[in-house]
């Protein structure tokens, strides 16, 4: 198991400027209307919020992180500081700086109503690509994280809040 001791702090959002790195992708790519961003709050975290509409063949809200070098080799786990609304999220790793390339993608569902840290084993992330898993795909390596993700998917129309403080791979 990850140590949080040990851990790479990929974003702390306590920082207003961490939001800045993040940029939607919607479903609006494909014709939905869906819309979703990140925002700092003055709380001294971040809001990943927005709403999801089936509408126009539509279904997801996702924001991205700018490329970086995120990697940490030997990493076993991600961890994230959240705070939810009773949602379903996933959270995407990406190895490649592509617009449009192989996504690693774990689902987590956080309680609503108090601070929690979700740890999520690097073994759990799945490769997709546009929402479906890739077969023979590469397992993810964590020293090759260039990029990180959070979106909203499954069928789950209306507003949507997730609070989060930090994302960490340990």
């Amino acid at each position: 198991m990850g140590d949080a001791q040990s851990a790479l702090l990929l974003f702390d959002f306590a920082d207003p400027a961490a939001v800045t790195a993040w940029s939607p992708i919607d479903d609006r790519v494909m014709g939905g209307i869906s819309r979703s961003h990140l925002r700092h709050d003055p709380r001294g975290h971040a809001v990943f919020e927005g709403s999801v509409s089936l509408d126009r063949n539509g279904g997801f809200a996702s924001v991205r992180s700018a490329a970086g070098a995120r990697g940490k080799t030997g990493a076993v786990d991600c961890l994230l500081e959240v705070c939810g609304d009773a949602k379903r999220f996933k959270l995407n790793l990406l190895t490649e700086d592509a617009f449009d390339g192989l996504n690693y993608q774990a689902g987590f569902a956080p309680e609503p109503g108090d601070w929690k840290i979700i740890r999520i084993a690097l073994a759990a992330f799945r490769p997709t690509f546009r929402g479906r898993e890739v077969q023979g795909a590469p397992s993810l390596d964590p020293a090759r994280v260039c990029r990180v993700g959070l979106m909203i998917a499954d069928r789950q129309a209306g507003p949507f809040e997730l609070a989060i403080r930090r994302i960490s791979l340990a």
